[in-house]
């Protein structure tokens, strides 16, 4: 049943303030606007996701008595405005401060102006920002807050630095205070440690993207290993330069970090969610936040991670044919957070204590889930909403442990947390800190580290709260006291678990590390002391001999997962022949192909030999029984082909040809030739040297479901031919002839247009060779192929769903084409208007073609974008019609299927062309109504549209759904995939447009309606 309970004005509130704003933001949005046309951009954006709505802030203490928690923890109210504004991150100095950094000046930075703007509102700026204090000064500051009598009041503050102008993290060590103000970071020096800077600060790096200021770089922290970690989001660009490290470019998202000593910036893995968030566990593991529908990533040293390709961009390197996944989750499949901790404060209850705590800022509650060990990573399951409010004001967005062990929440407090809208409608005197903490806990007493002794603060690597333990390394860092060296030795050697690998780290932090503790280490019986000792000697260089045999000994018999990754980790970074033994090693793991990971680090490992050591590479498969191993057939065999063949050169293609000769069997030449089939697409390859094609060709009979396609790339003319005979038999096998088909388009021989649009005409010849030749002709620039198929398109392809819609997709892809089947509708009359689908309209009017776009507007005048007032009414109806009446189930499921269920999943059946609705926050009526009347105001990551104008004239649009330096995967409308080398694409832009059509409810009765709410909304087991 739907009741009026679940409706509240917020649905028009949201919609009014995203189509429109008062006179002084348009004011706002003029005077910031570079240019006219993007002020009238801003002025009309559409804003999307959760927008500001009249509502008003609740006072922090009865927001406190709001909470939900369970009956073993409290909450309690740390700070509220006007002590603090617009919290952003919270942490804690080595003398238990609480430090704030408030993000005043957020969304835009200070003295700058719009020139440049994207549907995402990544913007370009007039100039680059100088760094503070020299440049404009803006509104953003990190005020330090001390409980100066021990009694859990803060009841001092100091604003430490004031005048920054987007600034996002704070962190202290080196005798400095380090700010993340990007494009820079910055140390401001403080060498008494009073969190009073004694100076202006120095800039350490510079080239931080500022496109985005919901994605910028952030969340500074220090790692066991003394550098300096952070995370950069997904919308920005980087370009980093340090006084050592020069141009260091990537797109997107990724953990980086940086060594105050030896100047030296690294990426340190590369892709994930939107990472806002850096999490670094008692074992030294990074993590972050999703911001999708998982918790996250176990981010590996080197390694690569999905990213959202059209809206993020490529990965680095074009040659990782691959990335590693998030953690698994079992629980809510909601769209979750950015941030979550691993507690290991150990003064919550037990049942709390290595646990992911996470904040969901779009709805409002603190999750607590389960780390459950998956090879050389985890899996995550949910196991209770920790802490849950009404308040829908309550945006957490950071999350820490303090020294009490308790977890301290950094709450924004706004009504709006969508960043989606030029406009700054945040409410900026707003912001509260709380704490959650067992209900007998008790403050913990003033303390000083940096007044510690040594001894002090080696008795402290034994503490049960990881907090002090990490504060300890940070004092070490910076002391650099050598006199510490011999005892920690001695520990090092003596004991074992946490203990010894905080020894460890303390030495390499007094600057101890040599090959003598690493060969303590590497025999160590603690794994992650071995795992660690790894970790810094490819960090360090591995120059002795006996440090290397080791390490080769290791991978020989090393039967730990997350040692064996970070065995791989070190390898890619080692000299190749230093790492190739070492990969040797791992390849020969009984169990290492059936991890999660490991294969796809042990893949990199390898690439990364290519370019330098190739032959070296190649020389690991003179060993017969390398062959043999599963990690080699099922991951690495076919990835180096195919980076060998799509690298080029004469020793790539030497080392592709020795393959062929080393390969003891015909099962191992399989993959190698799918390897080079995939490395070939897309590609016109006819000068491959004559000994790699003798090489393959007596193969090719032998593999696959199309042994001439590597003849046909070649450009043998016999093997076209004979393939185009293939493809006309109907009696000739369909994968094979499918595959050709393919490939005739790939390389546009246009001798197969015949053959096809034949294919197309045949109405005796199977569905999916038609709809690939259909597909396939979509490649060529020619009149007669609209033609041909808009006479077809009536009596022969409409009635077939497959072949409708792949011949549609045809007449999109060219104005002159279009022209045809507009024909069919507009002069012939052999198709209605409502036979075609609004989402074809909408990609008619993206030709952008004067007569299509006039024909298009005289066939479907209705079909524009909704206006603020349509919009309103509409959803003003819908919720009028959900008030007065129950809707039926089951009847709501068959409305579902008929008008969402080709394009989403719910309950374990639907399309994929949109998000799974299973786990959305289904009964959040508004977010419902808003979404399905507006599809456009809230586009989730992934399903962003993108126009692709080929150098031909060819028109694509679709999602990506892969992306590299050379090529990228469009999946149509449709679900077929087409992929365009990128020398072909002359255009790509985003569009502002969902798939979803809008207007899907208005010819619906009201009972209909409620129908299909009731479906959508229904309990998952019911």
């Amino acid at each position: 049943m739907i009741t009026a309970q679940f409706y509240s004005p917020l649905i028009l509130i949201v919609l009014l303030t995203a189509c429109g704003g008062n006179e002084g933001e348009i004011n706002d949005l003029q005077n910031l606007a570079g240019n006219q046309e993007v002020a009238n951009y801003m002025k009309s954006f559409e804003g999307r996701g959760a927008l500001t709505d009249n509502s008003t802030p609740t006072l922090p203490e009865a927001a406190l008595e709001g909470f939900r928690l369970p009956e073993d923890l409290a909450m309690d109210l740390v700070l509220a405005e006007p002590m603090v504004h617009q919290p952003l991150e919270i942490t804690f100095d080595h003398r238990g401060r609480l430090w704030v950094v408030q993000y005043n000046q957020y969304p835009y930075p200070k003295g700058l102006k719009v020139t440049g703007i994207d549907n995402h509102l990544r913007v370009e700026f007039d100039k680059v920002p100088d760094p503070p204090p020299v440049g404009t000064l803006g509104a953003d500051k990190i005020t330090v807050f001390e409980d100066t009598n021990g009694d859990g009041i803060y009841d001092q503050s100091t604003d430490a630095i004031t005048g920054l102008n987007i600034a996002t993290s704070v962190a202290f060590g080196r005798g400095a205070i380090w700010v993340l103000n990007p494009p820079y970071l910055m140390a401001y020096p403080d060498v008494e440690g009073d969190g009073l800077p004694d100076g202006s600060p120095t800039v350490h790096l510079e080239g931080f993207g500022l496109e985005d200021t919901h994605a910028v770089a952030n969340s500074l922290r220090w790692g066991p290993d003394g550098w300096l970690y952070g995370a950069t989001g997904s919308t920005v660009t980087s370009n980093i330069s340090s006084a050592v490290t020069k141009n260091l470019q990537f797109d997107g998202q990724g953990i980086w970090r940086y060594h105050p000593e030896t100047k030296i910036f690294e990426l340190f893995a590369e892709g994930g969610g939107n990472t806002f968030h850096v999490e670094i566990d008692a074992k030294g593991r990074v993590y972050s936040g999703d911001n999708g529908v998982s918790r996250g990533q176990y981010y590996k040293q080197g390694a690569y991670y999905v990213k959202n390709w059209g809206k993020h961009g490529a990965l680095t390197n074009p040659y990782a044919f691959g990335y590693l996944k998030n953690m698994v989750l079992q629980g809510d499949k909601l769209r979750f957070t950015h941030a979550w901790i691993k507690y290991e404060g150990n003064t919550l209850p037990a049942h709390y204590q290595d646990k992911m705590i996470s904040i969901n800022p779009l709805l409002n509650y603190l999750q607590l889930s389960e780390f459950v060990s998956n090879g050389s990573t985890f899996s995550n399951v949910d196991q209770q909403r920790l802490v849950e409010t009404d308040d829908h004001w309550f945006r957490p967005v950071d999350i820490k442990a303090g020294p009490d062990g308790a977890v301290y929440l950094a709450d924004w407090y706004d009504s709006r947390l969508s960043h989606v809208d030029p406009r700054d409608t945040w409410h900026k005197s707003s912001g509260r800190i709380y704490r959650l903490r067992s209900k007998t806990t008790t403050p913990v007493a003033s303390f000083d580290l940096s007044s510690y002794s040594n001894e002090q603060l080696i008795g402290l690597l034994g503490h049960s709260n990881k907090w002090f333990r990490q504060q300890a390394l940070r004092q070490f860092g910076d002391r650099k006291d050598k006199s510490v060296i011999p005892q920690l030795k001695e520990m090092l050697l003596r004991e074992s678990g946490q203990l010894a690998l905080e020894c460890l780290w303390v030495i390499n932090l007094s600057g101890g590390f040599n090959d003598a503790i690493a060969n303590i280490g590497l025999a160590h019986e603690d794994p992650f002391v071995r795992m660690w000792t790894i970790r810094l000697l490819g960090d360090f260089g591995v120059r002795s001999p006996a440090v290397i045999s080791n390490l080769i000994k290791l991978a020989n018999n090393e039967t730990h997962p997350e040692v064996q990754s970070q065995l791989a980790c070190t390898a890619k970074r080692l000299s190749g022949a230093q790492a190739i033994p070492i990969i040797q090693g791992l390849v020969y793991s009984a169990t290492i192909h059936d991890d999660p990971d490991n294969p796809m680090l042990i893949w990199w490992a390898i690439e990364s030999k290519l370019a330098q050591d190739s032959e070296l590479v190649i020389g690991m498969f003179e060993d017969p029984e390398l062959w043999n191993q599963p990690v080699v057939n099922q991951t690495i065999l076919e990835r180096l082909s195919q980076r060998l063949i799509m690298a080029g050169g004469n020793n790539n293609f030497r080392g592709c040809t020795r393959l062929f000769d080393l390969a003891p069997n015909k099962e191992s030449i399989k993959p190698l030739l799918d390897g080079i089939q995939e490395g070939l697409r897309g590609k016109d390859m006819t000068a491959l040297p004559k000994d790699l094609v003798a090489a393959i060709e007596p193969h090719l009979k032998n593999f696959g479901n199309a042994p001439l396609v590597f003849l046909i790339r070649q450009g043998d003319t016999k093997a076209i031919s004979s393939a185009l005979s293939i493809i006309s038999q109907e009696e000739a096998n369909v994968n094979e002839r499918l595959a050709y088909i393919r490939v005739m388009g790939e390389l546009k021989l246009t001798q197969s247009i015949p053959i096809l649009l034949g294919l197309v005409e045949d109405q005796s010849s199977r569905i999916s060779v038609r709809q690939a030749a259909l597909t396939t002709l979509s490649n060529f620039k020619k009149d007669e192929i609209g033609q041909r198929v808009a006479k077809a398109y009536p009596n022969q392809l409409r009635a077939d769903p497959a072949l409708k819609q792949a011949s549609l997709n045809l007449f999109t892809s060219r104005a002159s084409w279009a022209l045809e089947l507009l024909e069919l509708v507009e002069r012939s009359k052999q198709i209605a208007t409502d036979d075609i689908p609004e989402q074809i309209v909408r990609q008619l009017q993206l030709l952008d073609d004067p007569k299509v776009s006039k024909s298009v507007n005289h066939l479907w005048p209705e079909i524009t974008t909704a206006s603020a007032a349509d919009k309103t009414a509409h959803m003003k109806r819908i919720a009028t019609v959900l008030e007065s009446g129950d809707g039926n189930v089951s009847s709501g499921k068959i409305l579902y299927r008929q008008l969402c269920g080709t394009c989403h999943r719910l309950f374990d059946e639907g399309g994929s062309l949109g998000p799974d609705l299973t786990g959305n926050d289904r009964n959040n009526i508004n977010y419902l109504v808003i979404n399905i009347v507006d599809p456009n105001i809230d586009i989730r990551e992934g399903y962003v549209n993108y126009k692709v104008v080929k150098d031909d004239g060819g028109i694509l649009i679709g999602t990506i759904t892969d992306r590299s330096s050379e090529m990228v995967t469009l999946k149509s409308f449709g679900g077929a995939e087409t992929i365009i080398p990128t020398d072909q694409i002359q255009e790509m832009e985003a569009l502002p447009t969902s798939l979803m059509p809008e207007r899907l409810t208005d010819n619906l009765t009201d009972q209909e309606i409620r129908d299909l709410f009731s479906y959508i909304m229904k309990n998952d087991n019911n």
